[in-house]
């Protein structure tokens, strides 16, 4: 995915995933900022969740 159409399509998403993963804090998204890599380190700390497994919720977000 095209980095800036991700920027772009995260502010629409934030409401979306404050209510989906509700341990990320407004902090949290405005650090991500729909970037693929820091979706992943932040989701790895604050879920334990595996990195290939962030990577596909991420790329879930988008499709």
């Amino acid at each position: 995915m095209n980095k800036d159409i991700a920027e772009a399509q995260w502010k629409q998403l934030k409401g979306r995933l404050r209510e989906q993963w509700g341990k990320l804090t407004d902090d949290d998204l405005e650090q991500i900022k729909g970037r693929r890599e820091a979706w992943a380190g932040k989701m790895q700390e604050k879920y334990g969740m595996g990195k290939e497994d962030a990577e596909r919720e991420f790329d879930k977000l988008y499709h």
